[in-house]
C-alpha cells in the first residue's frame, strides 16, 4: 500500500517552515515582472533611455523579491536615472522613485482584477502536508497583495501566520535582503530563527534567509538551471529545488 507523503529529513531538522509567497507559493511572478516592465519603460522612455525593461535578467537582479520601492531605486540606480524618491502618496507616474512604484503597483492590480493567478502544485502538496504534519508554517512576502492571493487561492488557512507588505509596511520592517520580514514571521511562529527554515525564490530572499541566521535555507529554482541554483547559493542558500514539492518522500509499504 502506498504511504502519504512526508516531509523529507531536511525539513523533519528544523521546527517551523516560513515560505515566500511569489515564486514559490503563486506563480505570480510573470505577472509581476509585466507590471515592472510597463512602469520602467515608460520612467526610461520619459528620461531617454531606449533600452526596454528586460523581464527576465533585470526583474530577478534588481526588484525580484524586494519591496516596490527598493526595487523601484535598484533598477532605476542601475541605469543611473537619480529621481528624488518623493513620498508614499505619489500618485502613478515617471517623476519620482515612489511614483514609478505606484505605477507598477497599478498595472499589478489591474492584472488581479482581469487574471487569475495560479499556483505551484508542488508547493501546494508541501503546504498540506506539513499542515497535516503540525508543523508551524507562516508566509511572508514583501508583497501587499500576498494574503488577498493566498485567500483567493484557498491556501490562507493553512498558514499560522502571515506577513505580507501592508504588515511590512505598518511595523516599518525594511525590505530584503534585510531578514527583518522573515524573523518577525518566525517571532510570530513562536519558533527561533536558528531552528526554522526559509523557503525562497528571490536572490534577495535567500540573502535574507541566510543574514537572519535560519537553520535551513532552500532556495527554489524555476529555470532549474546550473546557472541560477549556482547564484542561489552564492547568495546563502543552503539547497537548491527546482520545486518544493521536492522535499516531500513517497513510499511504499
Amino acid at each position: 500500500m502506498a504511504r502519504a507523503p512526508s516531509p523529507a529529513a531536511v525539513l523533519l531538522s528544523v521546527h517551523a517552515v516560513v515560505f515566500d509567497t511569489d515564486g514559490v507559493i503563486t506563480d505570480s511572478a510573470p505577472a509581476h515582472a509585466a507590471a515592472w516592465k510597463e512602469a520602467f519603460d515608460a520612467c526610461l522612455a520619459s528620461h531617454g533611455d531606449r533600452r526596454p525593461f528586460d523581464e527576465e535578467a533585470e526583474y530577478r537582479r534588481y526588484v525580484d523579491g524586494k519591496a516596490r520601492k527598493d526595487g523601484a531605486a535598484a533598477f532605476l540606480a542601475s541605469r543611473d536615472l537619480d529621481l528624488p524618491e518623493g513620498s508614499p502618496d505619489d500618485p502613478p507616474g515617471t517623476g519620482t522613485v515612489w511614483a514609478v512604484a505606484a505605477r507598477k503597483d497599478e498595472a499589478f492590480t489591474r492584472t488581479l482584477r482581469t487574471e487569475p493567478i495560479a499556483v505551484w502544485p508542488g508547493t501546494v502538496r508541501l503546504l498540506h502536508v506539513l499542515h497535516e504534519a503540525r508543523v508551524p508554517i507562516a508566509a511572508a512576502s514583501a508583497s501587499r497583495h500576498a494574503t488577498e492571493l493566498l485567500a483567493g487561492a484557498g491556501l490562507l488557512d493553512l498558514f499560522t501566520a502571515v506577513v505580507d507588505g501592508n504588515e511590512a509596511r505598518r511595523l516599518e520592517l525594511p525590505g530584503k535582503p534585510d531578514p527583518a520580514l522573515f524573523t518577525e514571521a518566525a517571532r510570530r511562529l513562536g519558533v527561533p530563527a536558528g531552528d526554522s527554515a526559509v523557503v525562497e525564490d528571490a536572490l534577495a530572499g535567500v540573502e535574507a534567509g541566510r543574514r537572519g541566521g535560519f537553520g535551513l535555507v532552500v532556495g527554489v529554482d524555476r529555470t532549474d538551471s546550473p546557472e541560477g541554483a549556482a547564484d542561489l547559493r552564492r547568495h546563502g542558500a543552503d539547497l537548491v529545488v527546482a520545486d518544493p514539492g521536492d522535499l516531500l518522500i513517497t513510499g511504499e509499504d
